[in-house]
């Protein structure tokens, strides 16, 4: 395979674009932890982390990021939005040590006479006197054409005008926004080409939305038409539809374009759940390289393929993004997928019992439970009638719980045919339960995983004596090698947090006697 020279520059606008998606504000600190991530651990190479007098958030933040950037030398890679108001954002950028703005200017003339209320003429005289105060401060300046995309097809002469004039000004980088993501793939390719071939020595970003879910395939006619940068966001987050998702077209310059990126793909997943976490927004299960279905094989005859020679593996490769292959156990599941899951329990089956298992997991698809990997121990115990197979049983709990104490519990646990017990307080009634059973498996000499995920599931309509299904994630939750799922059904919610812990301490009592 030839090796690309040329690099595509990623800007990442999570932190602020991204953070124009509803309902989303981060702190200073949480701000500062996503900067760092983006520039040391997935090396991107610039970060637009705020607009420019928004508030004293904002202010705090930046001069946070700025300080941290220049004692590890990413001061150049630290870019702010701002206004054509002549000296107020440069001098906001100034009291916040940012040295790069990216300049809002109106890349349409429907926006220069019905937003700003002014002539071409005036408005070019604006980011004129904005653009060379920043220079006499030092400071560089990008321009962002706003609504360029309506701008070149409805108003060409404006935005050639416009060109031409700032284009004498200092000017890194002139960054094409297709604000409203309204043009489709063959549009970017006619009229980025018509900019790149009509300005060839100018620098050109395409900053793309996705409100027709087209937003990497323009992202990449862009790149193909001339322009040398992309805007993205983490899970690509933005303003209605989203901006460009970075995983997403980061994969796709790699492996559908002649150029490269800078970016450390291993490390998406990561930034992935962190901007999950801080957002508080999820991320769909089938999202493309991120999702937690992604790299799962549902159909028994895909983990066949994959176990004659991987068959059914492309370019996006799990191990490349930090993440494993994984097989559902299902109504649809084979005995290949059963084969791969008890080879990862490090568990043997006569042919006879895996027959057994196999019906039990097809028997529970059909009844629509979510059989998950970790599961299998349970089912094994169930249809071989082997309790031995279960090492650890809790037999007895019981948490109190009201409004003027402490949440306490007290746990009886059955392990190798002995009886352990211990009590504990906590924030709430499972964390008291836990703190029981963590000096249990502390005397027993096992280690409980961290808890990285809990989720509680009731059927649409369900009425509260209604199952529910709590899913906990054990582990570290940005690393699915490290880490893995349980799931309890019962008609109490507290019950099923109980099962689907004493199915985590069965495995890691299992782990342990394996090892």
């Amino acid at each position: 395979m030839p090796i690309k020279s040329k690099i595509i520059s990623i800007m990442d606008t999570t932190l602020r674009d991204g953070e124009q998606t509803p309902d989303i504000s981060y702190t200073s600190s949480e701000k500062l932890h996503v900067a760092r991530m983006l520039l040391t651990g997935l090396n991107v190479d610039r970060i637009e982390i705020a607009s420019a007098r928004t508030s004293k958030g904002e202010f705090e933040s930046s001069r946070r990021i700025a300080e941290w950037a220049e004692k590890e030398g990413y001061s150049n890679r630290i870019e702010v939005l701002g206004f054509c108001d002549y000296k107020r954002s440069v001098d906001w950028l100034n009291d916040v040590n940012i040295n790069t703005l990216n300049l809002l200017s109106k890349g349409s003339e429907l926006h220069c006479r019905n937003q700003l209320r002014m002539t071409p003429d005036e408005h070019m005289l604006s980011v004129q006197k904005t653009i060379e105060y920043a220079n006499e401060k030092d400071i560089s300046v990008n321009v962002y054409l706003e609504d360029w995309s309506n701008g070149i097809k409805d108003s060409p002469n404006y935005v050639v005008n416009f060109i031409n004039k700032i284009s004498q000004l200092k000017v890194n980088r002139f960054l094409l926004a297709d604000t409203l993501g309204v043009f489709s793939p063959a549009e970017v390719s006619e009229y980025v080409t018509f900019m790149t071939k009509e300005w060839p020595d100018l620098i050109f970003d395409f900053h793309g939305h996705n409100d027709y879910g087209l937003a990497t395939a323009n992202a990449l006619s862009a790149i193909n038409a001339g322009v040398k940068g992309i805007h993205t966001s983490v899970n690509g987050l933005g303003e209605r539809a989203g901006n460009t998702s970075l995983s997403e077209i980061v994969a796709s310059i790699n492996d559908h374009s002649s150029y490269s990126t800078n970016i450390a793909e291993k490390n998406l997943y990561r930034i992935s759940n962190l901007v999950e976490t801080f957002s508080g927004k999820n991320i769909a299960a089938n999202t493309p390289i991120l999702g937690v279905d992604v790299f799962t094989q549902t159909a028994g005859i895909h983990a066949d393929g994959d176990a004659k020679g991987n068959l059914y593996e492309t370019k996006l490769a799990p191990k490349r993004f930090g993440r494993e292959r994984r097989y559902a156990l299902g109504k649809l599941s084979g005995k290949a997928s059963l084969d791969h899951n008890l080879v990862k329990l490090g568990i043997n089956l006569s042919d006879k019992n895996k027959k057994l298992v196999l019906e039990k997991i097809i028997e529970l698809g059909d009844r629509k439970h979510n059989v998950v990997p970790e599961d299998l121990l349970m089912i094994i115990a169930d249809v071989l009638k082997t309790p031995s197979d279960q090492i650890i049983r809790i037999e007895n709990y019981k948490i109190q719980i009201s409004s003027n104490s402490i949440p306490e519990a007290s746990v009886s646990i059955k392990y190798k045919g002995k009886d352990f017990s211990a009590s504990g307080r906590g924030d709430g009634g499972y964390d008291a339960f836990m703190t029981a059973v963590k000096v249990i498996m502390n005397d027993l000499g096992l280690s409980i995983p961290l808890l990285a995920d809990y989720r509680v599931r009731i059927p649409p309509g369900g009425k509260t004596e209604a199952l529910v299904e709590t899913l906990i994630r054990w582990g570290s939750k940005d690393d699915e090698n490290n880490s893995f799922v349980t799931l309890g059904v019962d008609s109490d919610q507290t019950a099923a947090a109980v099962i689907a812990t004493e199915k985590m301490l069965n495995i890691v009592a299992h782990k342990a006697k394996v090892n």
